[in-house]
């Protein structure tokens, strides 16, 4: 049960580094091993794992170095951070007004504004017509009436309570002053000609 080192590679770079299933699949992979075997194929792996790890720094120090560059290079030309937060933001929305989602929701919007105002403007016709007929003129000329036979007289009881209605401090003064009774005149009537 030889295998050969990229078939074994093969699988530890498929397999995913934290779950279960690979530890696993090492577990049987060195299971038909013989110990010296065993050994071997573990110093393959730290090999192999010795060479990923010099390959990822390596290129970690590639692009922080392309990072660097990028960023002098958009200095020299003026963009700022500010400016390319609000060109991925225009872009995004860009991105999202051209989207399928987006333009069935604004045909969707669309439709029911229209259906709205197109309800709305057949009630504000109707209304129209409503002032307009006869029987609504006559209920409006009633009401009218009402109201100012309501406000006619409410201005005559509002005035003759106001004239005859005489404050306690003026009602007790002429009792103070007076030591007699006195009875309200009573005008003379004048024969009728």
């Amino acid at each position: 049960m030889d295998k050969s080192p990229t078939d074994t590679s093969a699988k530890l770079s498929d397999a995913s580094p934290g779950s279960v299933g690979s530890a696993v699949d090492v577990v049987d992979e060195l299971a038909g091993l013989s110990i010296e075997e065993q050994e071997r194929q573990k110093a393959e792996w730290s090999q192999e794992l010795s060479r990923v790890e010099e390959e990822i720094t390596t290129l970690r120090t590639v692009l922080a170095s392309k990072v660097r560059h990028a960023s002098e290079l958009k200095r020299k030309l003026g963009i700022t951070v500010w400016r390319e937060i609000t060109d991925d933001m225009n872009q995004g929305i860009k991105n999202v007004k051209e989207s399928n989602v987006y333009q069935k929701t604004e045909n969707v919007f669309k439709s029911a504004g229209e259906k709205t105002s197109s309800l709305f403007g057949g009630l504000t016709t109707k209304i129209s017509q409503m002032k307009n007929s006869e029987s609504f003129k006559s209920f409006e000329e009633r009401v009218g009436s009402a109201y100012e036979n309501v406000k006619v007289s409410a201005t005559k009881v509002s005035n003759s309570r106001s004239n005859s209605v005489h404050s306690f401090s003026d009602y007790h003064e002429e009792s103070r002053t007076s030591t007699a009774p006195q009875s309200p005149s009573i005008p003379e009537e004048k024969p009728l000609k």
